[in-house]
């Protein structure tokens, strides 16, 4: 582990693997990096994969009040500065956090699977204040009830009565992971109440340069295919990929059908010397 400073003085503790070019990756919301060892092992025979807790997570420093993207694209660029890579992949919302990242960061490559972004309202936050009013109540099985049915409304898990999906929040709560997303929860809200902030066109984000992936799960929520529609309209050196059988959490599962293709997509500078 290597200790990255930050641009406000905090330390940032970087955790790398493998041999190759670099890749940096920006995880989502209501979790650490644990969940992307097994994709940082997947990539570490081509690449070298460096994964960092974003604030407020694990080893990370606290997050800067009040919160908002700025400080995610500090130190994502900290980070960047640091490995002198040039390679970036975010998932859900660190998909949101890397896009805005890629407007002001010398970013070559961007592969984003799931991106958190709202495009004209695309991204549903309907369920959001209700959420935010349980977590400040203390429910925070209330609240991650709420949040996972609004993000996840085309499951039948997702329409079940709140009460039923209550109770199996509460029993998934007790397993690590969910814990982990207990723990997490005020802090993924906050992400999710940035996203809103930043509802818009996706013209927003023209001015991206770099080489973008805009990938999603086949058996994910359909807004993402969608608003990866609207993003390569609009990104000028954009493409998407649909990877079939795959949900929101194909990137920490590191299946080949959706490492394959990452490799691919970043061996086009695989050539270039990067640490």
């Amino acid at each position: 582990m290597e200790r990255v400073r930050a641009r406000d003085g905090a330390t940032i503790a970087l955790h790398s693997t493998g041999a190759g070019p670099g890749i940096v990756v920006v995880h989502g919301g209501g979790v650490t990096i644990d969940i992307y060892r097994r994709l940082a092992t997947a990539l570490a025979d081509r690449f070298t994969v460096h994964l960092y807790n974003r604030r407020g997570r694990a080893d990370a420093p606290p997050r800067s009040m009040p919160y908002t993207v700025d400080q995610e694209v500090d130190d994502l660029a900290a980070v960047l500065e640091h490995t002198g890579s040039g390679n970036v992949i975010g998932h859900s919302a660190g998909g949101f956090m890397a896009l805005e990242a890629a407007l002001r960061l010398p970013i070559n490559r961007l592969a984003l699977y799931d991106a958190a972004v709202s495009i004209n309202g695309s991204f549903p936050m309907t369920w959001l204040a209700a959420a935010q009013a349980a977590a400040r109540a203390g429910d925070t099985a209330r609240s991650l009830a709420i949040t996972t049915a609004g993000i996840n409304s085309h499951t039948a898990a997702g329409r079940l009565p709140l009460g039923v999906r209550i109770a199996i929040i509460r029993a998934f709560m007790r397993t690590p992971i969910g814990r982990t997303m207990g723990e997490l929860l005020p802090t993924a809200l906050d992400e999710s109440a940035l996203i809103l902030a930043h509802d818009g066109p996706a013209t927003q984000w023209a001015g991206v340069s770099a080489e973008v992936l805009l990938a999603c799960g086949a058996d994910g929520p359909p807004y993402y295919v969608e608003q990866n529609t609207a993003l390569a309209r609009a990104l000028p050196r954009a493409r998407t990929l649909t990877i079939p059988r795959s949900g929101h959490d194909a990137v920490s599962r590191a299946h080949p059908r959706i490492v394959g293709p990452l490799a691919d997509f970043f061996a086009a500078l695989g050539r270039a010397s990067r640490r």
